[in-house]
């Protein structure tokens, strides 16, 4: 724990007390005089000094607290330098797929799971993205689990933002807005640091994507050193429901898990189900390996501020001095 000071110099407001000391000091003199003159005894040398510690200790604690004292609440811990780690969703209209009314949708288990990665991921900055036809950005890559699961939580979900142009149409034809070829998109638009050696994405979709050139993906995801885990959230019996039931132009694609290993064998990827986020979290430490770290306060290390029970304290001996004079 280190003390640090948000305003020091704020500090010297503890040299108004030389003005009412010298006061003190020179009614004292009088009053000692004037004791002696009347044959009175003198005040103990407790009784002397009482007041003039009472007015310095109060001007030091008001000095004190002007400073504004605080510290760091919680250990600094050690990220890595070298990796990063994108979390990407897909937010396409099939997400809402679902067994039952009530039950869980794709795009709720999805985040429950990216949550969970996160958390193992430990020491590894994180980020967030979503996918439709497009990649976006979320929240670039953190060691601060509070601010990572407030993006989940408000800011990711399906249509937010809606897919462009190219996106599903409703009516009467279901079409899908997922498009995997955008994954190119992390590899041109500067999503990862230029530090980060390591670089892995996480890709949590049902697979329902539209036709995309699998060569063309792996090759701008290889050339900019991303990695791949792809993890499936796909159940043959779900669906997508409007007013309580069922839609019926949607249907669960029988090839989605096929696209998605195609992708992944030209990537280099795995793909796992839902079911099997313990070995996600095992291949993704495999494939991020060990590196560099540096210290950051990430969400475990809290400013608290001093400066209120400084201040507090700094009454104490005002009150004790007159508490003594009362008696």
């Amino acid at each position: 724990m280190s003390i640090h000071f948000a305003t020091p110099l704020a500090a010297l407001i503890a040299l108004a007390v030389l003005v009412p000391l010298a006061g003190l000091l020179t009614v004292s003199r009088r009053a000692d005089r004037a004791r002696g003159i009347l044959g009175l005894p003198e005040l103990s040398r407790g009784r002397r000094l009482l007041p003039v510690a009472a007015v310095v200790a109060l001007a030091g604690l008001l000095g004190v607290a002007a400073a504004q004292p605080g510290y760091q609440k919680g250990a600094l811990r050690s990220v890595r330098s070298d990796a990063q780690v994108f979390v990407v969703i897909d937010t396409s209209r099939s997400m809402l797929a679902r067994e039952k009314l009530g039950s869980p949708s794709r795009i709720d288990r999805a985040k429950a799971a990216a949550g969970r990665l996160e958390r193992s991921l430990g020491d590894v900055p994180v980020g967030i993205a979503s996918i439709t036809n497009r990649v976006l950005p979320h929240l670039f890559p953190t060691t601060d689990s509070v601010v990572f699961r407030a993006t989940l939580a408000d800011a990711v979900g399906v249509d937010r933002p809606p897919p462009g142009s190219n996106g599903f149409s409703s009516g009467h034809t279901f079409q899908n807005a997922t498009t995997l070829d955008s994954l190119t998109a992390l590899a041109g638009r500067r999503f990862y640091a230029p530090s980060a050696r390591h670089r892995l994405a996480i890709v949590l979709t049902d697979g329902e994507s539209r036709p995309i050139s699998a060569s063309s993906v792996a090759r701008s995801l290889r050339d900019a050193g991303i990695q791949t885990i792809f993890v499936q959230f796909w159940n043959g019996n779900e669906h997508v429901f409007t007013k309580g039931k069922p839609e019926k132009n949607y249907h669960p694609n029988p090839n989605a898990h096929a696209i998605i290993e195609g992708l992944a064998a030209l990537t280099g990827g795995e793909v796992y189900t839902e079911g099997d986020l313990g070995a996600v979290s095992q291949d993704a430490h495999r494939v991020l390996g060990s590196g560099p770290t540096r210290l950051d306060p990430g969400d475990r290390a809290r400013p608290v501020a001093l400066a209120p029970y400084v201040a507090g304290i700094a009454f104490l001996p005002l009150t004790l001095l007159l508490w003594r004079r009362s008696r």
